[in-house]
């Protein structure tokens, strides 16, 4: 039995030491534009949208003719796991069954943290890796976090075999670059430093201006050779 609580610290821990090795933006930007459609989720089942557009991902590539629980067809009864659900009058009905009503049943979590949300979505491509003591490409494929190892077909691990989808935390990391309200657990990435009340829109500093050959300051000889040019220059 996989311990949870251990598998989240170390999906935390390898969150924060983890470097991208394959290029995640083209799908990262599709998963953002499609934010309308993955909150319209969101709102039914409390799973933030940004976990189920990697799910999405993940599942089904992005097609939104498919089950999110598995990428079976949307208007079939599904056949791989989780089978026998739909058919579906639409994407959003389906995904809100498999987050739901399926295993492991993400509209029932609560730790969204980023270790807590990486646990819950290692637990859709099952715990096998973590049994091993490995980092799950699904999780970390696309990341210096993982190099090889993968299931191949239901039981059957190949310790050579590399994963080539993307994994969910390389496209989270590169969606959080592309929108700023991604956060995990109410915790946001800092937003950029705010202008300097001191400062105007054109950048220059506010205030009076400094003293200059142009602009001496009152009392000082500037000022007594500024005011004896402009007599000289009054009388003529």
């Amino acid at each position: 039995m996989t311990d949870l609580n251990a598998l989240t610290t170390a999906n935390a821990t390898r969150w924060a030491n983890a470097r991208l090795t394959r290029n995640f933006a083209a799908a990262a930007k599709s998963l953002v534009e499609a934010k309308g459609r993955y909150q319209a989720v969101e709102a039914r089942t409390n799973v933030p949208w940004f976990v189920v557009a990697v799910i999405h991902e993940r599942e089904a590539s992005q097609r939104w003719d498919t089950q999110l629980g598995q990428g079976d067809p949307l208007d079939e009864v599904s056949v791989h796991v989780p089978a026998g659900r739909g058919p579906f009058k639409s994407w959003e009905d389906g995904a809100v069954d498999a987050l739901t009503n399926c295993a492991p049943h993400a509209a029932r979590w609560s730790d969204w943290s980023v270790g807590g949300s990486l646990c819950l979505l290692e637990q859709y491509n099952g715990l096998g890796y973590a049994s091993r003591g490995l980092p799950s490409p699904y999780i970390w494929s696309g990341t210096d976090q993982y190099r090889s190892g993968k299931y191949i077909s239901d039981g059957v691990f190949d310790p050579n075999a590399v994963d080539t989808q993307l994994g969910c935390a390389g496209l989270l990391m590169t969606m959080m670059g592309l929108d700023r309200s991604i956060c995990f657990d109410g915790k946001r990435p800092p937003a950029a430093a705010p202008a300097s009340a001191s400062s105007s829109s054109s950048g220059r500093q506010s205030g009076p201006p400094q003293p200059s050959i142009a602009n001496p300051s009152k009392g000082s000889i500037g000022a007594f050779v500024a005011s004896l040019f402009a007599a000289i220059f009054r009388r003529k």
